[in-house]
């Protein structure tokens, strides 16, 4: 992550069902759904202002940092947030056994 969107603070935004960061005004997100042991990562999206600048990264990692502080496993059906796992495999050890594409992470 950009050291820029370090001090950034995630937003779980529950009545929108997102987690999210403002910078500027602007918001970089990822829609989810979540269960007792398990939050499902459906869609990421950045405002268009924030095209190019590493805010839609610094939202998944954000993300994926409060998934593993929770306790709770990972269902990274947003493609962006499977690409992210694949090129960071560290995060693997967060995604439910049970998901459908963990053998290809």
């Amino acid at each position: 992550m950009k050291a820029e969107f370090e001090a950034i603070p995630l937003i779980k935004n529950e009545a929108r069902k997102r987690f999210e960061i403002e910078v500027n005004g602007h918001y970089a997100f990822i829609n989810y759904g979540e269960r007792t042991h398990q939050i499902a990562l459906v869609h990421t999206e950045a405002d268009p202002e924030l095209a190019g600048t590493g805010a839609a990264a610094a939202v998944v990692e954000k993300t994926l940092n409060y998934i593993k502080e929770s306790g709770k496993k990972l269902l990274p059906f947003c493609p962006y947030v499977f690409a992210y796992i694949k090129k960071h495999p560290e995060w693997k050890e967060i995604v439910d056994e049970k998901f459908g594409g963990y053998d290809e992470l």
